[in-house]
């Protein structure tokens, strides 16, 4: 596998990484209005990426059905959301950290909040896995900038998960390295996906139109569902909105003038 590969899938990971480690220099709880801007950034950069790098090569790979093209797209999509739709109501999720009080559970908040970000971020490394896949099965609508301007988008909205999870380790009492490598390690499962999809790549390329909007639908599922909820939910929702504007331009621009 080309280094340039490697690198490509490692980018997101990376992104947790450097959220992780925002424990080391901020105080045990997050800024509020640091948190709505990064949410909304977060979820601007996932739409678009969806869009760009998923929605629209999806497409493009179905163009020989005409007028019908739009079918793996909209199926995939569908199935995507579906996916993470029945995920969020057979798993504790992340948006249970807000109303566990009350339920009969041993799970800590913060242990759900791993579990959460962590399945969410196994479809988030599949997508990684499915463009670099079309791209090294030599797919025009696929380049390897392209590809990785996917890998930097998911790592920019991974920097804010990587942060929301070390900050309130941190704050229930565990030391500064414990909570940045337990922030760190939720994003691991990423890359793992990545190259699982890509060694089953011989027998997902046909399916491939179907698994780029498949994961598309997963990503925006997350956005609606859960960054979007919690960007707008009290004080300064307009910071998100701001937040969300920037990040989905320079998504934008950047799957655009790489890809």
């Amino acid at each position: 596998m080309e280094a340039s590969i490697i690198i490509g899938i490692m980018i997101p990971f990376v992104g947790t990484v450097l959220g992780s480690a925002c424990v080391f220099f901020m105080s045990s709880k997050m800024n509020v209005r640091v948190q709505k801007i990064l949410l909304g950034f977060a979820s601007g950069v996932m739409i678009a990426a969806s869009v760009w790098s998923l929605l629209i090569p999806s497409l493009d790979m179905s163009s020989e059905m005409g007028q019908f093209s739009f079918i793996p797209a909209a199926i995939g999509f569908l199935l995507g959301m579906g996916f993470l739709l029945v995920l969020d109501e057979t798993v504790p999720h992340m948006h249970l950290d807000l109303k566990i009080e009350g339920k009969a559970s041993k799970l800590k908040k913060t242990t759900m909040l791993i579990l959460a970000v962590t399945l969410h971020n196994i479809p988030e490394g599949m997508a990684v896995g499915v463009v670099f896949a079309g791209m090294m099965s030599g797919d025009t609508s696929i380049s390897i900038m392209g590809a990785i301007a996917l890998s930097i988008g998911i790592a920019i909205q991974n920097f804010p998960e990587g942060a929301i999870i070390s900050m309130p380790l941190r704050s229930e009492g565990m030391s500064k390295k414990e909570a940045f490598l337990y922030g760190g390690l939720s994003g691991i499962v990423e890359p793992i996906a990545s190259f699982v999809t890509i060694l089953l790549s011989h027998f997902i390329l046909p399916y491939l139109p179907y698994l780029l909007s498949f994961a598309a639908g997963a990503m925006v599922y997350v956005v609606i569902e859960e960054l979007i909820p919690e960007a707008s939910n009290g004080k300064h929702s307009n910071l998100a909105t701001i937040g969300f504007a920037l990040g989905f331009v320079v998504m934008m621009v950047l799957d655009v003038t790489l890809g």
